[in-house]
C-alpha cells in the first residue's frame, strides 16, 4: 500500500453517523479525526455561556480570537476542550443542538473554522466530517462520502444516544428538530449543506456503522493502492 495519506471529506446531515464513523476509520488508519461539528459546538457553547445572542455576528466574531478548541485521545470518544476545559458533553446538550445551525451559519464564524480546519488537513492523513468539507473545507480532498439515513432513523439514533446520556426527548420532537436542522443547514447563504458532484452517496438506514466503515475503508484502500 502507498505511504500516501489522503485527506477524507465526510459529509451528510444530522445524525446521519458521521462522527462515529469517522471516528473508527481515523483509528484504523492511525489518521487524525477533525471533528469540525464540535468546533461549531464549542463556538456555541461559548456564545451561550457569554449571553451573546446567536446572531450578532460582529460580537461573536471578536471573541474568536480569545478562544482556543483542542481535541484529545479519550476512552470511550475523544475529548472536546474549550479554551482549556474539558467540553465533551457540555457541547451535546439540547440548547447547543438547537442553536449551533445559526451560529455556523454566520460568514464570519465559517471563514476563521474553515481556515483553522485547511490548517489541520495541510498535511493529509486526516478524515474530517461536517456539511461543507467536500465542498467548501476541502475542495480537493481525495475522497468524498455524502452518508444520507431517513429522518426517521436519525431521529432513532438520536433518541438512543440521547437516553444513553440520561436526556429523555420524545422520538417525535427529535424528528421535527432533526428536519428543522436539516432545512436550516441546506439553506443557509454560506457553505450550505449540498452533496459534492465528485463524492460517493452512501445511504446508512439499513446499515450497521461496521457496514459503513467497512465500505469507505474498502474506498480509501482502493485510492491508496491507485495513486
Amino acid at each position: 500500500m502507498s505511504t500516501k495519506k489522503l485527506q477524507v471529506a465526510i459529509d451528510g446531515p444530522a445524525s446521519a453517523g458521521k462522527s462515529t464513523v469517522a471516528k473508527l476509520i481515523a483509528k484504523q488508519f492511525g489518521y487524525v479525526y477533525c471533528d469540525t461539528g464540535a468546533m461549531y459546538r464549542s463556538i456555541t457553547l461559548k456564545v451561550i455561556q457569554e449571553g451573546i445572542k446567536l446572531d450578532d455576528e460582529p460580537k461573536i466574531v471578536s471573541i474568536l480570537d480569545n478562544t482556543t478548541i483542542g481535541f484529545e485521545p479519550g476512552q470511550p470518544q475523544q475529548l472536546v476542550f474549550l479554551d482549556h476545559q474539558d467540553v465533551t458533553n457540555q457541547i451535546r446538550s439540547e440548547q447547543v443542538t438547537n442553536s449551533v445551525s445559526t451560529v455556523a451559519a454566520l460568514p464570519g464564524v465559517r471563514k476563521n473554522l474553515v481556515d483553522q480546519q485547511r490548517k489541520i488537513a495541510s498535511h493529509g492523513g486526516v478524515i474530517m466530517d461536517g456539511r461543507d468539507i467536500g465542498t467548501t473545507v476541502l475542495p480537493n480532498a481525495n475522497l468524498k462520502i455524502f452518508l444520507v439515513a431517513s429522518v426517521s432513523e436519525r431521529a432513532e439514533r438520536r433518541f438512543k444516544d440521547n437516553a444513553e446520556k440520561g436526556i429523555h426527548t420524545p422520538l417525535k420532537e427529535l424528528a421535527a428538530e432533526i428536519e428543522t436542522r436539516d432545512y436550516k443547514d441546506s439553506h443557509r447563504k454560506v457553505s450550505p449543506l449540498i452533496k459534492a458532484s465528485d463524492a460517493i452517496e452512501i445511504n446508512t438506514t439499513q446499515m450497521s456503522i461496521q457496514d459503513v466503515v467497512t465500505e469507505i475503508s474498502k474506498l480509501m484502500k482502493n485510492k491508496l493502492n491507485n495513486g
